[in-house]
């Protein structure tokens, strides 16, 4: 199984406080990852940190097999990594359609979410929290990115829509693109994912296939 992205013994600091205490976590290409844990577990860092967000205090970051540790975030997007924080996801002053752009990429994010279409000449910051999470997810996979990254992706989502949201995700893995998902549990439509890390207080304690995790068990 070829690896599209890693941790290696990263930790990352806010201030005096440690989020991740060394963390190890390999994430395959052409498979979506799910990262779980409870509010503080340090699944969003770990997104902060591939993306370049915020910078490791030690340990190595690497994609492609190359370390990116010190490229900043706007190179990292600009070489196809696109992150979708669970806040503050979209520029409240753009339009939709400014979000979407032109041409086969707004297609494409319309046609996954039409509830999109009215909503268009809409400003963003208008927008309900659902809304604005359509524009911000359909923006992004419209880019294909080489490395999509999402935060808590199905928050203020309808089940039928974070449904297809799912089925999305896991077609673009089908076809080369490398999904990383943070959330706070394993979303009945993702069970198909290739890989499963639970994180619990900045330190990885379970990783394997989503079939591993006992159905129901609590987070630790």
């Amino acid at each position: 199984m070829t690896v599209e992205a890693e941790l290696r013994a990263v930790r990352v600091r806010y201030g005096l406080v440690e989020a991740l205490h060394g963390v190890d976590l390999a994430f395959p290409a052409g498979r979506v990852t799910v990262l779980l844990g409870r509010n503080g577990a340090g699944r969003s860092t770990v997104l902060r940190a591939l993306a370049g967000a915020v910078r490791p205090a030690s340990g190595a970051v690497l994609w492609g097999g190359r370390e990116v540790t010190a490229v900043p975030a706007h190179l990292r997007a600009r070489a196809g990594l696109a992150l979708v924080p669970a806040e503050r996801a979209v520029f409240g002053a753009l339009t939709v359609a400014e979000h979407l752009g032109a041409g086969a990429g707004a297609g494409e994010a319309t046609g996954l979410f039409p509830e999109l279409l009215p909503l268009l000449r809409r400003r963003a910051g208008t927008l309900s929290g659902g809304e604005q999470q359509m524009t911000a997810l359909g923006r992004a996979l419209a880019a294909r990115p080489r490395l999509l990254l999402l935060d808590e992706p199905d928050r203020g989502l309808a089940p039928a829509v974070a449904a297809r949201l799912h089925g999305r995700l896991l077609a673009a893995a089908a076809l080369g693109g490398t999904v990383v998902v943070a959330a706070p549990a394993l979303p009945a439509g993702l069970a198909g994912a290739g890989v499963v890390h639970v994180l619990h207080r900045g330190r990885v304690v379970f990783s394997g296939e989503p079939g591993e995790l006992r159905a129901g068990a609590p987070l630790p």
